[in-house]
């Protein structure tokens, strides 16, 4: 069969009007792209987006924005998070279409005024990094993870004492490994990592 029309056929049992596969299409039609506004450390970003374009790829291939890291791309390895509305969140497994109106704050805007975050402060304190691939991620993580700690939520660590007393939770060596194992650090830096996140949590 002809490659035109195997696409007229194509369009025709998806429905898709002419022009629209190429990402164009009349006014009111559904081009597969949208403009999406993202409030990233602290500044409105607008840009026009494929529907299934990853926040993480937004980050890194639209706005320049390369320290979080595509790691596994699954999910699984924490290279990728970033703080959205102030909760820590894979950016590889979000839409990036769904965060329109988010606040975003990534491992650049942590730092205020040009001194450092003291969760970054206490990385290189501790010397908490080798390669340095995941530690973008591994300090937005703590970050995030500190301010949950502090508003209460408990973790599979969090013992029925704590949680019977409610308040912010004290962040022991169990408690924040079990925090972070969502984590992974390939050179295996974590004794440092747990002591930086516990000069900080004190």
């Amino acid at each position: 069969m002809e490659p035109q029309r195997l696409v007229e056929d194509a369009e025709t049992v998806l429905r898709i009007p002419p022009g629209e596969a190429e990402g164009g299409g009349p006014p009111g039609g559904l081009p597969g792209r949208s403009a999406v506004t993202l409030h990233v450390n602290g500044a409105a970003r607008t840009v026009t987006l494929d529907h299934r374009t990853t926040l993480l790829d937004a980050l890194r291939e639209h706005l320049g924005l390369t320290g979080a890291k595509k790691g596994c791309d699954h999910g699984q390895c924490g290279a990728c998070t970033v703080l959205v509305d102030g909760r820590r969140a894979n950016s590889c497994l979000l839409l990036a279409v769904a965060q329109d109106g988010a606040r975003v704050t990534t491992a650049e805007g942590l730092a205020e005024n040009g001194r450092l975050h003291p969760v970054q402060e206490a990385f290189v304190d501790r010397d908490a990094l080798q390669c340095g691939y995941c530690t973008p991620g591994q300090v937005c993580s703590a970050v995030g993870m500190l301010a949950e700690a502090e508003e209460g939520f408990p973790s599979h660590a969090t013992g029925p004492a704590a949680l019977a007393a409610g308040g912010p939770v004290a962040l022991g060596p169990d408690e924040i490994r079990e925090r972070m194992s969502g984590n992974l650090c390939r050179c295996g830096a974590y004794p440092h990592i747990v002591e930086a996140i516990e000069d900080v949590a004190r």
